[in-house]
């Protein structure tokens, strides 16, 4: 009986989300006969596209037991480095995003070190990397927006290759099927979610914890700097003013999805559900014309009421 009561929780966590984004969708079709056209739903799929990118990686990083701050100015860093790629040093453009993703993982990467071998706390080295990438973003592009002109490029996040669903929402289920992939799937995943319910177990077991926790920021590092193109293209520039305040929707994201802030817990599709869920409230509350301070206030209210039923779950106090 008690198997079978702990199993209905779980469930009933995991349905949470889901049934959450149903709800929000159906009220808001209601709501507004704006809401439920084609062009508002593809709006959605695009707006979901970075901050969905950026969780994926977060995902890692919560289920470990940590967290990147730095995903959002990693980001604009990394667009930025891109940028130039394509224009100052006349770079072709799969070799300037290729840079753009690796300065990127080369950032996480740094995180991962300092934290798994100098035992940094997350919330401080990550929260000191967004200031040093949002300053190295600013500096490297002299303050002032670097822009493109490339045609294809310009489509590979707006641009359309199946019916109309934007490229950047196929972009974020492929890197979404490979996230799940490598978290359910492979000793990477299982590492993971196992330094993050115990990380000194998993130590005393014998797996190598540092080279995993740098494994799992490099990946959100990685992700950042896929996120960096999606943004680049979308916006025809890098703007070096860009990225704060993304870092907060993909940890939201990550939160609602079911991943628990104290690590060893969470999945990909819930990341995904929580990513959407956020997009379709915010675009909702934009369509009812609520003011943007108000949808911030709901943002943060969603994010701590998603931690206040993981720890009524939990059964702790």
């Amino acid at each position: 009986m008690e198997k079978q009561g702990a199993l209905k929780k779980i469930d009933l966590q995991q349905l949470m989300a889901p049934a959450g984004l149903v709800i929000i969708f159906i009220a808001f079709s209601f709501l507004s006969e704006n809401f439920l056209t084609v062009s508002n739903i593809m709006s959605i799929l695009m707006s979901t596209t970075v901050s969905g990118v950026l969780a994926m990686g977060m995902t890692y990083c919560i289920i470990g037991g940590g967290m990147d701050l730095s995903v959002g100015t990693n980001m604009t860093l990394s667009m930025i480095i891109m940028a130039l790629c394509m224009t100052s040093m006349g770079l072709p453009i799969m070799v300037s995003v290729l840079m753009g993703i690796l300065a990127g993982t080369f950032i996480g990467a740094v995180n991962g070190f300092l934290i798994a071998r100098m035992k940094i706390p997350p919330f401080i080295q990550t929260l000191g990397m967004m200031y040093v990438c949002k300053g190295l973003a600013l500096v490297i592009s002299g303050t002032r927006p670097v822009y493109l002109d490339n045609t294809w490029f310009l489509k590979v996040t707006t641009g359309t290759l199946i019916g109309s669903i934007p490229n950047g929402a196929i972009v974020l289920l492929i890197v979404s099927l490979i996230a799940y992939f490598l978290l359910g799937k492979t000793i990477f995943g299982r590492y993971t979610y196992a330094i993050g319910s115990n990380e000194e177990a998993t130590r005393l077991s014998g797996i190598n914890v540092i080279r995993w926790k740098i494994a799992a920021y490099a990946l959100s590092g990685a992700m950042a700097g896929i996120a960096a193109m999606l943004t680049c293209s979308r916006l025809s520039s890098a703007q070096p003013s860009l990225g704060e305040g993304y870092e907060m929707e993909a940890i939201a994201a990550c939160i609602i999805g079911g991943a628990s802030p104290k690590g060893g817990e969470g999945s990909v599709q819930g990341t995904v559900i929580g990513a959407f869920l956020m997009t379709v409230l915010l675009n909702g509350l934009r369509i009812m014309s609520v003011p943007a301070e108000w949808q911030t206030v709901v943002e943060g209210a969603v994010i701590i009421l998603a931690v206040f039923l993981d720890i009524k779950r939990k059964g702790t106090k």
